[in-house]
């Protein structure tokens, strides 16, 4: 059996499918770390074009629940754990629901609605439109019943609590401390419906396997670029990755 392991994670190296994924790793890994999110956003359309949503979705996940380990504790505390937990727990209630659409799905139609999602929340990132009224507790709930339903579908369920939370005035520390606790608690829930519903099997381990190094790698740089590079460069440079990321799982 582990000739056979062996043999499998040589073949995924030295295939052209490794170079996207660990040039779209390497680029996640540093989105991850500098602000908090971008590693299920980036990677759940190229990983799903490369090797299917079935396959891509929980290498995506696995990777998620080890970098929140590392981002998670220090976090904790800064985050403003009233207006986030109950997002949290609504999320997870519905993860189990959105597994069952990445279940039953057909695989490309799921790779391409992947595409066009991100696509379209890098365009509406780019429009500069954010949501400015208030966050009570049905809109939180609202907001985590959405991002568990994806999380489960797509491994994606960033886009509506980034542009959610972007609308508080706390300050970009707050901002990047709350992502982090969200993504983290998510991180760990979201790994027990693939693994009930079979989908977590020798490949998407030998895969998380190959991609979690340059994943682990990449995040501490992007954790030392958030004190260094001005968040309007990486705005845009996250902006372009987006729609890049978007069209590329839309085509392929």
């Amino acid at each position: 059996m582990f000739d056979s392991l062996l043999q499998e994670a040589l073949g995924l190296l030295l295939s052209w499918r490794f170079a996207i994924a660990a040039l779209a790793t390497v680029i996640a890994g540093l989105m991850r770390g500098y602000s908090g999110f971008g590693t299920a956003i980036l990677l759940a359309p190229v990983y799903s074009t490369l090797w299917s949503p079935r396959v891509g979705v929980p290498v995506v996940l696995l990777m998620e629940l080890f970098v929140s380990a590392y981002l998670l504790p220090r976090s904790f505390g800064e985050a403003n754990k009233k207006l986030i937990l109950p997002i949290c727990g609504a999320a997870v209630l519905m993860l189990p629901l959105g597994s069952i659409i990445l279940l039953q799905a057909d695989g490309g139609t799921l790779r391409r609605a992947i595409g066009i999602f991100v696509l379209l929340f890098g365009l509406l990132m780019m429009s500069g439109w954010r949501y400015h009224g208030t966050r009570p507790l049905p809109l939180n709930l609202a907001v985590g019943v959405t991002a568990g339903l994806l999380k489960g579908a797509t491994g994606m369920s960033g886009p509506p609590v980034i542009l959610y939370l972007l609308a508080g005035k706390e300050e970009a520390r707050q901002h990047r401390a709350n992502l982090i606790l969200f993504f983290g608690v998510l991180g760990v829930a979201s790994i027990v419906p693939p693994l009930w519903g079979g989908l977590i099997g020798v490949s998407t381990l030998v895969m998380t396997a190959v991609m979690l190094p340059v994943m682990l790698f990449s995040v501490p740089m992007g954790a030392r670029l958030f004190h260094v590079i001005p968040q309007r460069w990486y705005r845009r440079f996250a902006l372009i990755l987006l729609i890049a990321t978007g069209g590329f799982a839309l085509l392929g």
